[in-house]
């Protein structure tokens, strides 16, 4: 049986025109909020408002940042400012990795003869078992 593998799944659909549903989100949202500062507010403050809106849409819309979109890292940014970063290190002792001071190893004790080398190796061969 073959079977069919989906390709491109990181490419989203062109669903109204050359747009994304995503980024049609942004521009309809920011032209919205665009539309409703220069109705509901004096036409200056509408616009010194609508300005900002615009460009943030925009931004969100058309704009990637390391070929991520600019969504991403505009989440990071609120994840930064909002969590703390206070950092501390608190250096433990661990038990298990520690060696008490009077023990020594002599040179003596660290010396193989042959035999015991021998030995050694011998008990370290692996031997394949599946052949």
């Amino acid at each position: 049986m073959q079977f069919k593998v989906p390709q491109f799944i990181d490419v989203e659909d062109k669903i109204f025109g050359p747009f994304t549903f995503r980024q049609f989100a942004y521009l309809a949202g920011g032209g919205g909020l665009v539309y409703l500062c220069l109705k509901l507010l004096p036409l200056m403050f509408g616009i010194l408002l609508a300005m900002p809106i615009a460009a943030f849409a925009l931004a969100l819309t058309f704009m990637k940042i390391n070929d991520k979109p600019f969504i991403d890292t505009v989440q990071a940014f609120i994840k930064y400012h909002s969590h703390s970063r206070l950092y501390l290190w608190k250096k433990q002792e661990s038990k298990t990795m520690q060696r008490p001071a009077d023990i020594t190893i002599t040179p003596q004790a660290r010396a193989l003869d042959k035999s015991n080398l021998q030995t050694l190796s011998w008990s370290l061969d692996v031997i394949d078992t599946k052949k």
